[in-house]
Formats: C-alpha cells, sequence, structure tokens
C-alpha cells in the first residue's frame, strides 16, 4: 500500500488525523479518544497491521504522548501512531486485547510514566517495587537520595 492509500483509510476512520511524512515511516497523530476504535480497524480492516513491534512514551513537559509502531506482514508496510495525552492524568484505552504484545509495553509505560491504560487486564508494576513513589522516565522526576533530575 502506498502512504496515499494509508492516509485515506485512516481519514475515513478519523478525518481529524494529522501526517507527517519526514521519516522512514509515515507518521499518523490521533485523539486519544478515538484510539480503540481505530486500533480495532487498523488491525482487522485493509491495512491488516497485525504486529505491534513497539509501544512507548515521550514526555513534554506540557503533555504526553503515545507513540505505537504498527506493521503490517502481509502488506510489509509499517506506520508510527501517536496520541497526545494531558501530562497531569494521562490515561487512553488499552490495545492489549488487539495485539497481545502491548500488554507488557502498556505496564511499563504505567509504571515509568504513570500513564493508565484503560481496561488493560493486569496493570501492575513491572520493575519498580510496589512503594516506589514517582514516575522515574518523566521530566518532572526528582530523586535526591541518587541525586536525579530531569
Amino acid at each position: 500500500m502506498t502512504n496515499e492509500q494509508i492516509k485515506s483509510y485512516i481519514t475515513s476512520l478519523a478525518p481529524e488525523a494529522t501526517f507527517d511524512e519526514t521519516g522512514e515511516w509515515l507518521n499518523i497523530n490521533v485523539d486519544a479518544a478515538q484510539w480503540k476504535n481505530i486500533a480495532t480497524s487498523l488491525k482487522s480492516g485493509d491495512l491488516q497491521m497485525n504486529y505491534l513491534f513497539c509501544l512507548t512514551c515521550v514526555d513534554w513537559k506540557t503533555h504526553l504522548t503515545m507513540v505505537y509502531h504498527l506493521s503490517s506482514t502481509n502488506h510489509r508496510q509499517t506506520i508510527v501512531i501517536k496520541s497526545n495525552l494531558d501530562g497531569t492524568s494521562p490515561n487512553i484505552d488499552t490495545v492489549s486485547d488487539i495485539w497481545r504484545t502491548a500488554e507488557f509495553h502498556e505496564r511499563e509505560v504505567f509504571e515509568m510514566f504513570g500513564v493508565q491504560f484503560n481496561g488493560h487486564p493486569d496493570l501492575r508494576r513491572l520493575i519498580l517495587t510496589d512503594d516506589f513513589v514517582g514516575f522515574p522516565l518523566k521530566k518532572d522526576f526528582e530523586d535526591p537520595i541518587n541525586m536525579i533530575k530531569l
């Protein structure tokens, strides 16, 4: 599929989506409230994005951005989906029921950035202790014991 075909398909799902073609892959910005419906269509629809190979988060100080890297093993096409979240109480619907690989990625983002994944089956810490306070990859995190300030 060409980028134009992908953009046309995404626009049919989310007319307000924006696109950036300056990188290696097509980057698509979507509203967090629409993400779950878009994700379902991306996997089962014409694009057949059946492989989520990376899910992460970026802290821009004013907001967080969720970043999803998706590939279609049938079409040999990769896209990047981004969605901005509120920095003070970030939440977005889980996609762990669509792509199983998201389950642990979402747990890591929850632990390191504090993003709540609505509907996640097992949202708990992976690495840090249960009594750890704060989110180590957020830019406002300060650790006076280890003298870390981002």
